[in-house]
Order: C-alpha cells, then structure tokens, then sequence
C-alpha cells in the first residue's frame, strides 16, 4: 500500500516528491535540506520525506525517529497533522496499529481538501492492517471522491491502488497476502471484482504518467495478486518476475513481498518452495524490526509446516504469531493464528472435547471476521473430530455448513464443500450419494489443474484432491468392489498424464537460461575436479535453475482432460496380458487385478513392509551395481566374497527379492499365470527393478503411472497418442567421459542400419534433441543424474553439458521408443496423487509410447551386451517388454557361460543380475 506525499517545487517539497522514484535521492536531498538550517516548514517536511524514504527502504526504526521529528518540528496544525499521518503509516508496519491509528484520527481534523484526502486514505491503510476491512474500504473509497474533487491525480492512483488490493482479496476470499496483509473477506461482499482490475490498471498508469517508478511498480505488483487470486497462477508468476526485475533495477527491496508468493506457491501447492519462502521471509523481516510483516511471516511459517506434514513447528510458530498479533491489537489475525495451532493440535492426535469446543468457537469467529476458507477448514475437522468424539449429530450440524462452500469461491474451496457434503452423505448412511458428491468435487478440481499449464505444477496440484479420492476409495473397497476400486484409485492417481499435452510456446528466455545452466554446470563439474572454489558457480547454478523454474512455470494451461478408462477399455487393450494395479488404503497394501475382462481386489498385506523390503532390495542391488562397476571393482567383490561380506549382500538381495515377491505376487499367482505384465505401482513402489523378483524374471512386464496412462501411450485410448507418429531414423547417442557409451553406440549404428549417430563433439544438448524430434527409435548411452528435489532437473551429460528434463519438454514429435542407458534415468519423483516427475513422465506425457530406463545405477561396461540383445530382439519383431526380458534373460546367461569358457571366476554374476534387472519398460511395452 502507498502512503501519502504532497506535491511541491521548493527542495524540501521535491525530497518528498522524489520519495516514490529514487528513495536513495530523496534522502541526499532533505538532509542538503536540514544542512542548510531551514525555516521550521522546510524542516518538517525534509523529515518526513527522510522517514518515508527510510520507509520505503525497511529501517522502520529510522523512519520512526525522522517523521517524530517533523512532528516536533511542524510550526502548524496542518504541517503536524501531515507528519502525525505519515508516522501512523510506519507505527502500523512496526506492528504499533492501536498507536497508528490514534495517530492518524489525531490528524485529521486538522486537514481539508486533498490533504483530508490523504489522511482518509492513510486511516484506510491503518485499518486495513488490523483487519477491518469494509472500514477500510470505505476511507478509501471516500479519498477517491475526494482526490477527482480535488484533481489530485497522485492521491487518486494511490488510494485506488490500496482499494484494489483489498477488493482483490475480498472478491477472490482466499487467505493471501496483501503486500504484508491478510485477506478476510465477508462473503457476499459487493462485488469487488468488478472494479479491482480498473483500480489497479488505472493506478499504474497514472503513477507511470507522473515519473512514480516505485509506486507503478508496487501497483502493476498487486495487478500480480489480483491475477492469482483468480486462479491464473502463471499470469501472476510473469507479473511478478516483471516486476522483480523493476524493483532490482531501482534497488529498492521489498522483503514483504516474499509472502505474496509464499500465497501464490501454497496455492498449487508448491509446499517445499512455500516452506523455503516463508523462512526466508521470517528471517529477513526479523533484520529489518519489519514487526507487522513478520507476524505475518510467522503464521505463513506456520501454515507451510502443517501442510509439510510438520504439526509440532507449526503449533509453536503459530503460537508465537497470535501472541505477536494480539500485543499489536490485531485480533482478527490473532483468531487465524489460533486455527493453525488448533489442527496441528488435531494433527498430532489430539481428540479431546477440550480441542473440539476450540475449533468450533474458532470456526465462528473465523467467519465472523471474514475469514471463510480457514472457517471450511476448521469446521470439516471439528466435524471428523466430533465423530470421533460420537456426537455426530454435531458432526452433521458442522458438515451442513461447511457443504455451502461447494457454491461458490476458489476450486479448492468449492471441492472442500463437495467434501464436506460426502462427508455428511456418509454419516446418514448414504454411500450412493457420498460418492456422488466426491466425483462432484474432482471434477471442480480437474478444472483446476487444467489451467495449469507447466509439468511442475500440474504434478503439485494433486495434492488437493487427496482426502477426496481416498474417501471414494474407501467407500469402494468397504463395498469390495474391484471395479470402482480401480475407478477410484484411477481417478487421482497421475492426473497430469490424464491431460493432452499443451505445446508450450517458442520462449527465447527459457532456451537461453538453459544453455547458461549448460554452461555454469559444466564449469562446476571442471571446477570440483581440479579442485578449485565452486562457492560463486553453485550459487549462479541455483540463480538460473529458479529462473528456469519460474519461466517454465509462466505456460498457459488448456487441453482435452481424458476420462479415467472403465474395465472393459482395459480389458481390450491388455488381449491375454494382465493389469495389476496396487493401491494404497490406509496401512495395508491392495491390488485390483484385470484378466480376461474380470476384475479382482485383493488384499497384499502391510503397506509400511512391502514399502521397507523394497527400498532393502533397491540398496542390496545397489551395492552390487558399484562394487562391479569396473574391474578392479570386481576384484574387490571377490575378495570381499572370501571374507564373507560380498556373500552377504547377494544373499540379502535373494532375501529381499523373495520376500517382496511373496507379498505382491502370491495372492494373485493362480491369476498371473505366465501371462504378461502390466504393473502400476503406488508411489512408494515406483523405483521397484521388478525383473530381478522371480515372478517378474524372464516375464514381459511394463510398468505405468496410472492405467490410464498406459492406455494412452498404447493409444488404445479415444484419440490415440497426442504426439504425431514419428518414423524418422534411429538416433543413437553417446555422451562424454564414457568410453563405452561410443563402443556401445559404434556396435549399435552397425546393427541399425540407417540409423544417425551423434558421438563425441557432435553430440551436442541442441543437436540431440534436434535429431530426436521425429525419430521412430532414440537410444542414449550417457551418465545420468537423478534430482529428487526437482527431477526435471534430472540430466544427462552430453558433449556442451547436461541435458535437463526440462529441455525434453520442448520437443514436438518425441521419439516412439527410447532407451536410456544412463545411471537411475528411470527414477521419478512422486508427489501426492502419485503424480510421477522426471524423464518417464516427461516423455510419456509428450506422446512418446515406451520408456526403457534404469532405475539403478549402472556399469557402462556391462550394459552394451544387454543393450546389443535388447535392440537385436526388437529388430526381430519382439515387443520392448517382451525384448527386454528375454534380453536381460539372455545376457545373464551369456554372461556366466563367457565366464566359465575363459576360465574365470563368475564372482560378478550377481553384478551382472543388478544390472540387467536395473532396466525397466515404462509405459506401452
């Protein structure tokens, strides 16, 4: 929000004038001013202008001490009055709002015309902090009137840019931050929406027309909000990267403004990033004494670790925010405050009738202060928490309410409503109508994420969804139906692969910040090996990858949103094949089976042991990757195996391996037969090397985020495959610093003919991704690097440097089928909903039809054996799920026969196995 400034031509009217453009100038100025012993006006005023330039810059103790100053220093009512109105607005970001605002309504009696003006609109700004909002409002409306009145063209663009902000937030009823404030609106405001976008737009304009760079740049800011508030997360993320941008080159920093984004993260959700903000803006608020502002930043602090799964931080920050908010007279944010403390107590067990009285007598007043979307939060949990407690028909009375929100408001609010509704559904018996209710609220949800545009996002969004897909998901496996089972379990798992890929733009920005990370990464790497300092590159490296985050993130969202498959579309995609499809229900482990067009449900045990044995498989097949990774490596396994230790790893990796095959396959053996595989894994099962359990061994398996994406890549689905067919020649690829990459790539161009090598300098980032575009076959022998804090920042190393998950995505006709015979390129990151990120996903949600990857680390050289028999048996006829198994068979064999005929010790036999079950068919084997 803006504070007021006269106008003027004298050298202490031009400091204040200068306060909205150059803050730095206007300080030299007014302290020329004070140097040459001014009449008690001149001083006055080079005060002021002295504490709203400080102001401007964050020393609010400063800004303080200067406009008490031109209080004392004023020789009139009026000069006193317009200094008193000037510290009211630095008292209210100090957090001092009760002395703010006796500060202002002290000055205004004293002012007319514009100067009442302004001290109305700084009345406004006060109340605005402590959350009376429709006072607000109205002070700032009535300083509109009286700014045309008075054609004070500087008061008018202020006053609307302050009015715009705040109607934004009423109009929108989401829980954001205005510049350092909370929305907390009354619903059925009047219709806010209808002027907020003028009164922004009409405030920047004018404040650009009068040379206010600052001013524009904090209204054109808010215009960033306003867009977010209405659901156009990548609108507002351009806008606000604009507008960074402006603020850097007029070196003024806004610190506050981190919990605008903070907002805008948690409202995908982007939790970690939101959490990372909201500690960067707690400890930068704390440096500048910003008091108001770092309240704020406590309980966005607080709200990030409820959502991060954190409820102790979250109840202690949210404590030290209302003790903070209630000493700076700000109730209303006190009682927000209070709801966060109050579910991370109910996050953490807490079920008492204590607990229960809070949270409804914390709902009411949430609503009473214009806070609705906390209130719908706390009343749908004092309503599961009143189950608990057998007072359902209190249960009811709080479900009835909070299903009103399903009317109106933002997505994720309207499918809260359809939640509380099946909620309600459920406790009077009626499971018919409780789905219904949920299908309702997905598909509001399926909206949403629709116009998300960018991968990130739109993996990130399934988090909303999650408490109602579980609830259906229940309800169908309580009426042991297979079907719906599978339905359910379909309708939120990998919804981002659900949607018909949005071709993003041409972005010179975006392809310049990747080849720059290109660049720096490649200096890092030569950095770190000759040992020299890598401080200045790390830090460049995590500059551009925000701004890669951030460009990617600004694509529009659209496309055709595809329906998840029933029994019968699978049925006739799989012919003799056999869909197993794991889901997670509470702390067991279920499978829904699909053969022959029947489905089944079964039960596979505890979740938390199949999900611990499978990460003790992935670390016995690990071990024995590296340690036969060379050589000389593998002369260290056998004498490892004389003394035992070797031994015991491969035994452990049988144990393992036995074990998760027992707990997955035995209850559904009689089903599987010996017929193929199609496996979609929750996502903690993800990274499963599933041809090294014996069920698997030797078996035709493909593995897929979700059936639905199966079907699409297979493009059995209406519409067929989103990308056009690519028939081009087989592109085949070596990176660099992997002698056996060019071996493998050399042996393979004479096995294919006609197909296009890129080796050595040639294969460049942009000559490769140019060669695959259009290409039937793309096979990639390189290192691989997988990012499990942003895996489409995973890489692989080409000849200029590595090649991001990203890039891949600006790829029009992707390859039909692609191997990577690169280290853990098959890994993904999964977030809620089971939405998987990294190369897979990227490739299958491009159009590609079949992944072949590894999950594990692998030796270079081994694999061009395998990949020799894999691409031998393709050429032949044989499927990709049908090749690699018998090729990771074959090469097993070939392996331990080779041995024993030269004589040698076949001690890397169990390297040998690692490796071969290292690669996995993803997608349409």
């Amino acid at each position: 929000m803006a504070e007021p400034a006269d106008s003027g031509v004298d050298p202490a009217q031009r400091a204040l004038d200068t306060v909205q453009r150059y803050p730095h100038e206007a300080i030299s100025i007014a302290r020329q001013v004070l140097a040459d012993a001014p009449d008690a006006r001149a001083r006055s005023t080079a005060e002021r202008a002295i504490g709203l330039a400080l102001r401007e810059l964050n020393d609010l103790p400063g800004a303080a001490r200067h406009l008490r100053r031109a209080v004392r220093a004023g020789d009139d009512a009026r000069l006193r009055a317009l200094a008193r109105m000037s510290l009211g607005y630095v008292l209210a970001s100090a957090g001092r709002t009760t002395a703010a605002l006796r500060a202002v309504t002290l000055a205004l009696p004293q002012l007319t015309g514009a100067d009442a003006g302004r001290a109305r609109m700084q009345r406004g700004v006060v109340l605005h902090y402590r959350g009376r909002f429709d006072e607000a409002v109205r002070d700032y409306d009535l300083a509109v009137e009286i700014a045309q009145r008075e054609g004070d063209q500087l008061l008018e663009a202020r006053a609307r840019n302050n009015r715009g902000l705040l109607n934004a937030h009423l109009d929108a009823h989401l829980d954001a931050h205005l510049n350092g404030r909370l929305d907390g609106p009354p619903d059925g405001h009047r219709g806010a929406g209808r002027v907020l976008d003028d009164d922004l737009h009409r405030a920047a304009a004018i404040f650009s027309q009068l040379g206010l760079d600052l001013a524009a740049a904090d209204a054109r800011w808010n215009s960033g909000i306003a867009t977010g508030q209405r659901g156009d997360v990548a609108g507002a993320l351009h806008c606000f990267a604009e507008v960074d941008a402006e603020y850097r080159r007029l070196a003024v920093p806004r610190p506050a403004l981190l919990l605008d984004r903070f907002e805008l993260l948690l409202s995908v959700p982007l939790i970690d990033e939101a959490v990372a903000v909201a500690g960067s803006a707690v400890t930068e608020l704390r440096r500048l004494g910003m008091a108001s502002d770092l309240a704020e930043a406590l309980l966005a602090q607080a709200r990030a670790a409820l959502l991060a799964g954190d409820p102790a931080t979250a109840a202690e920050t949210a404590a030290a925010a209302r003790s903070r908010f209630r000493r700076q007279g700000r109730r209303t944010w006190a009682t927000l405050a209070r709801h966060v403390e109050l579910r991370a107590g109910y996050a953490q067990g807490n079920r008492s009738a204590a607990l229960f009285t809070s949270m409804v007598r914390t709902a009411d007043q949430l609503d009473a202060t214009g806070w609705p979307g906390p209130a719908l939060t706390t009343r749908i949990e004092a309503a599961r928490l009143a189950v608990a407690l057998g007072r359902h028909g209190r249960a009811v009375e709080l479900l009835t309410v909070a299903s009103e929100a399903r009317r109106r408001g933002t997505a994720p609010r309207r499918a809260q409503g359809w939640y509380a509704l099946a909620l309600r559904h459920r406790l009077a018996g009626d499971e018919s109508g409780a789905a219904r209710a949920l299908r309702h609220g997905l598909a509001v949800l399926d909206g949403h994420r629709a116009s998300l545009g960018a991968t990130e996002l739109r993996a990130h969004s399934g988090t909303f969804g999650q408490e109602l897909a579980a609830e259906g998901l229940d309800i169908a496996i309580r009426r042991r139906a297979p079907a719906q089972v599978l339905t359910w379990a379909e309708r939120w798992r990998a919804n981002a692969l659900r949607m018909r890929r949005v071709s993003p733009p041409p972005d010179p920005d975006l392809a310049t910040a990747l080849t720059e990370l290109r660049m720096v990464s490649t200096a890092l790497e030569d950095a770190l090996l000759a040992g020299n300092p890598v401080q200045a590159l790390r830090g460049s490296q995590a500059r551009l990858e925000q701004r890669i985050r951030e460009l990617a993130r600004e694509v529009n969202g659209g496309g055709e949103l595809l329906a998840p498959p029933g029994v019968a579309e699978i049925a006739t995609a799989l012919d003799d094949a056999v869909l197993l499809e794991l889901v997670a229900h509470g702390e067991r482990l279920l499978a829904v089976l699909v053969r022959d067009g029947q489905p089944t449900l079964h039960d596979l045990g505890p979740l938390a042991e199949a999900v611990r044995v499978a990460r003790l498989h992935r670390f016995g097949l690990r071990r024995l990757v590296t340690t036969g990774d060379s050589p000389d490596a593998r002369a260290g396994v056998g004498a490892a195996d004389r003394s035992g230790v070797g031994a015991d790893v491969r035994a452990g990796v049988v144990h393992t391996a036995s074990a998760l095959d027992r707990q997955i396959f035995d209850p559904v053996r009689d089903r599987l037969a010996d017929r193929p595989l199609v496996i979609v894994p929750i996502g903690e099962l993800h990274a499963v090397p599933w041809s090294g359990l014996p069920t698997c061994a030797g078996r035709a398996v493909t593995v897929a985020p979700s059936a639905t994406a199966w079907l699409r890549a297979a493009g059995r689905q209406t519409g067929g495959p989103d990308a056009p067919a690519a028939d081009g020649p087989a592109v085949l690829v070596a990176g660099p610093r992997l002698p056996a990459a060019e071996t493998e790539v050399r042996q393979l161009g004479a096995a294919l003919p006609g197909s296009r090598a890129l080796t050595g300098a040639a294969a460049t980032a942009d000559a490769v991704t140019g060669a695959l575009n259009g290409a039937a076959l793309a096979h990639i022998a390189a290192h691989g690097r997988f990012r499990a804090d942003n895996p489409l920042f995973s890489t692989l190393d080409l000849a200029d440097g590595p090649l991001t998950a990203y890039e891949l995505e600006r790829l029009t006709r992707p390859p039909g089928l692609v191997v990577l015979s690169a280290c853990d390129s098959g890994l993904a990151g999964v977030r809620p909903g089971d939405e998987v990120m990294g190369f897979t996903a990227v490739l299958l949600a491009l159009g590609t039809r079949c992944l072949i990857a590894t999950v594990l680390p692998v030796p270079a050289d081994l694999t061009t054996a395998l990949m020799l028999e894999l691409h031998r048996r393709m050429r032949a006829g044989d499927g990709p799920a049908v090749a690699l198994a018998g090729a990771q068979q074959a090469f097993q064999a070939g392996t331990r026969q080779a041995a024993l005929l030269a004589g040698r010790d076949a001690t890397n036999a169990a390297a040998v196995h690692a490796t071969a079950a290292a690669f996995v068919c993803f997608g349409a084997g």
